[in-house]
């Protein structure tokens, strides 16, 4: 799967002056399916931060395709892949999950390669 990282930056509000105030940059751009990934595994502060932007985000831009993956889905991409063992999921079995399936998100038959730059990733 070909993605690019953060490869760019939506402003969300500007001062007086016209200068951004605030700015979101997505974390993955997936060029092939025309979607931007914000991947947030750590603490829940950093986490209501993330959903307002993008709340913030959506209401500028609808136009734009951009799911936020929660610290469980991507616990699961580790188990999944055997990157992590499948005991990692057990502290996260008891909590409610926080985001959407990433079958929802169209993704989950993907397997994902790390790389700088979308034109040095593919499928296997």
């Amino acid at each position: 799967m070909r993605w690019e990282y953060e490869p760019h930056t939506f402003v969300l509000s500007r001062g007086d002056d016209g200068h951004p105030t605030s700015a979101f940059s997505p974390d993955f751009w997936l060029p092939d399916h025309g979607r931007y990934l914000e991947v947030t595994t750590l603490n829940q502060k950093l986490v209501t931060r993330k959903n307002r932007k993008l709340r913030r985000l959506r209401e500028m831009h609808p136009e734009i395709d951009v799911s936020l993956v929660y610290q469980r889905d991507y616990l699961q991409l580790l188990v999944r892949f055997g990157l992590e063992p499948p005991e990692q999921l057990t502290d996260l079995e008891a909590r409610s999950p926080a985001g959407e399936p990433l079958g929802l998100l169209g993704l989950g038959t993907f397997p994902f390669r790390g790389g700088a730059d979308a034109t040095d990733h593919s499928v296997a």
